[in-house]
């Protein structure tokens, strides 16, 4: 995943903000343009790309997603991001919060055949993140991401209540990670801050394939039965 990426008037005030306290943001004239891009940069990369975009409005977000369906990647609405500009704008964790809105950016971007993922994160006080992954999924979401903090189990709780593909992130660095959290429920895993690093990437992959290859079935865990599963 690329960006994440400020698409409309909101979000790019509040990245600027962001930029004046000395964090790095993409602030291209045209964020739109920027995508095309990127994603034609990595045209002949044999992998699916995808692009993480912070928005309030539907509308840039469909452009975004129409940009991705072209190039076959995935449009990610970030629904993560816990910087307090950007949640004042409307954007990042604070649709957690606003399943509606949130759902209508997905429902944006999944109008344009795009492959649709939502990126949340675990630990939000009167956040429900079961709930909010079955209404995105519901809304035409393909893929959950979940940032599990310090609460793994939640990946379990939300594999149980979506049929979306999950994707789990936070602290993935080895074999036993990998395996927590597939274990837990997740049908992958996505590294963060260490992406550069290629032997986090070989070790990460290594682990994956030994698990898909079929040696991790004895380590799953169904989430319903270890009680993280949805009520009735």
């Amino acid at each position: 995943f690329l960006g994440g990426i400020a698409l409309d008037d909101p979000t790019r005030a509040a990245a600027r903000d962001l930029v004046a306290r000395d964090r790095e943001e993409f602030l291209p004239p045209d964020p739109v343009a920027f995508v095309d891009d990127q994603l034609s940069a990595l045209a002949a990369v044999p992998l699916q790309a995808g692009f993480n975009v912070r928005a309030v409005s539907p509308d840039p977000v469909a452009r975004a997603a129409a940009v991705c369906h072209d190039h076959g990647a995935v449009v990610e609405i970030n629904a993560h991001c816990r910087q307090d500009e950007m949640c004042a704008a409307g954007a990042g964790e604070s649709l957690l919060r606003d399943s509606d809105r949130l759902c209508a950016l997905v429902r944006a971007a999944a109008g344009e055949g795009a492959t649709v993922s939502v990126k949340v994160r675990t630990e939000l006080a009167g956040v429900d993140l079961p709930a909010v992954a079955r209404d995105v999924t519901a809304a035409g979401a393909d893929i959950v991401h979940v940032d599990a903090m310090d609460s793994e189990s939640v990946v379990g709780e939300v594999a149980a209540a979506t049929d979306a593909h999950v994707v789990a992130n936070n602290g993935v660095r080895d074999r036993a990670t990998v395996r927590e959290y597939l274990a837990c429920g997740a049908d992958a895993v996505s590294v963060g801050r260490p992406s550069d690093d290629p032997d986090v990437l070989e070790r990460v992959a290594t682990a994956v394939a030994e698990w898909f290859d079929g040696d991790g079935a004895a380590d799953a865990v169904d989430p319903a039965a270890a009680g993280g599963g949805p009520g009735p």
